[in-house]
């Protein structure tokens, strides 16, 4: 009788733990399903902004991941970067640092003496050597046809530039892969960036020391295939995919192939 009785009892208790364990609030359990992930922030580049990723981050919230689309001010790359800087302090735990053409750039820099970084996803971007710049990079091979596209510099109450692309000749240039209806949205809403940051030399940069992941199209007529191969490489990249038919808007059209390599970086 003894032996029954301490059976039952034990019955009882888990029947009582696992009883409390359906009471748990669901953000409780989704926040324990998501604290050994790291944070993904998400860096644009020009002619873009922070809903450029929309696509990769509903994809990247499904996988139950956190994430920040930082906004890039497009001013320059030291104080671009600082700023991006501040956005991983402020995250606590590891973080994944993903940019966008010039957000490459920015992500480099961002990412120096970052213990938290634990990976740089480069899409369509820049990988700068320390000393470089992203216009010495672009013209470093033949393709990018960027130039004749832009608009007349907008000069600023401070004597610099900002740079757009025309409206009109957005879709073919920058995001040849998308629908004409959303292009159309892009090109109304792109940032511009500083003339002056497309020719400031970038600082030591993080990829020397932190995992790099590089994708890009093979149609990107922004920076050319040939020069985001030589980064890539250059970077000792763990991986490069090279998305066929795809335009330097690879997060906007190929969400899912972006999203696969941010997991994989994020697992890696």
């Amino acid at each position: 009788m003894k032996s029954l009785s301490r059976r039952l009892v034990i019955a009882a208790a888990a029947v009582s733990t696992i009883a409390a364990a359906a009471t748990l609030p669901l953000n409780a359990l989704a926040q324990a399903a998501t604290s050994d992930k790291p944070t993904i922030v998400l860096v644009h580049g020009a002619f873009a902004e922070s809903s450029s990723w929309d696509g990769v981050i509903t994809r990247l919230q499904a996988r139950n991941y956190k994430v920040i689309a930082a906004a890039n001010p497009l001013r320059g790359v030291k104080s671009d970067a600082t700023a991006v800087a501040s956005v991983v302090d402020s995250v606590k735990g590891p973080v994944v640092l993903v940019g966008h053409s010039y957000g490459g750039s920015v992500i480099s820099n961002a990412a120096t003496g970052k213990a938290n970084v634990k990976a740089l996803v480069y899409v369509a971007a820049f990988a700068p050597e320390a000393g470089e710049t992203a216009i010495g990079l672009s013209g470093k091979f033949p393709g990018s046809t960027l130039g004749p596209t832009l608009a007349p510099p907008v000069t600023l109450p401070n004597g610099g530039k900002d740079l757009y692309i025309q409206q009109d000749k957005f879709h073919a240039q920058f995001a040849a892969d998308v629908s004409a209806s959303a292009a159309r949205l892009m090109a109304a809403t792109q940032r511009p960036i500083a003339e002056a940051a497309l020719g400031e030399p970038a600082e030591a940069p993080a990829w020397k020391s932190v995992p790099s992941w590089f994708i890009y199209g093979d149609r990107d007529k922004n920076i050319p295939a040939a020069a985001l191969d030589f980064m890539a490489q250059r970077a000792n990249a763990v991986k490069t995919v090279v998305v066929k038919g795809a335009s330097h808007v690879v997060m906007t059209s190929r969400p899912d192939a972006v999203a696969r390599l941010i997991v994989e970086a994020a697992t890696h």
